[in-house]
């Protein structure tokens, strides 16, 4: 019972001392394959020289940060996610190839801990990410969606942001613990295409916050 009682006494006096914050992000969606530094900065160029044609959608939200005693910090995060990604076939009737552009809208809660590299100016941090699918199916042309969107899957996330004053200034990327696969089948008579993809793609946000 004491250490229970000194436990929840440590822990309320962590969270009495910590310093807690509001800001309102967004964030631009960009596919990459991986989380590596080659990639990321390919991503982010192809960005600026499309002018922003391999943006594949947006999310915007609210992120708590706790400042805890040391140089650590958490930070509980909210947004909604609209996306899309694009999968391109060959149609077995016509020779032509044909695009689905699947989109997808969901809530996304990470979950970060976060150390502090250079105070506000420089920090890093890491966490899952749970997904609340809202949209559960689609069709597209003569192409019919067989397999519903996961209602819940779970993902990671990594990255650095930096504070000015309010402004927040950050780039990170999500992966997938958890897929989210679907299945498109064409319902033109005679035909046996098949589409297989997974909707929980790899992503690299660049965002921009305010701190109230």
């Amino acid at each position: 019972m004491k250490k229970i009682a000194s436990i929840a006494l440590l822990s309320f006096s962590v969270i009495a001392s910590a310093q807690i914050s509001l800001a309102a992000k967004a964030n631009v969606l960009i596919p990459t394959s991986s989380a590596s530094w080659k990639n990321l900065k390919t991503a982010a160029t192809n960005a600026v020289e499309q002018k922003g044609k391999n943006i594949t959608g947006f999310n915007i939200g609210l992120s708590m940060k706790i400042d805890l005693p040391t140089a650590l910090y958490l930070m509980p995060e909210v947004y909604y996610s609209n996306f899309s990604n694009e999968v391109t076939v060959a149609n077995e009737i016509n020779a032509e190839a044909t695009t689905i552009k699947a989109k997808s809208s969901r809530i996304d809660v990470p979950v970060l801990v976060g150390v502090n590299v250079l105070g506000d100016l420089l920090s890093a941090y890491a966490g899952p990410v749970g997904s609340f699918n809202l949209a559960k199916g689609d069709n597209f042309g003569s192409f019919v969606q067989k397999v519903d969107a996961k209602e819940f899957t779970v993902g990671y996330q990594l990255g650095f942001q930096s504070e000015i004053k309010k402004l927040i200034i950050s780039a990170k990327y999500e992966g997938a613990f958890s897929k989210d696969q679907r299945k498109f089948i064409n319902s033109v008579a005679g035909s046996n295409q098949e589409i297989d993809y997974d909707n929980r793609s790899s992503l690299f946000m660049l965002g921009l916050g305010y701190k109230f």
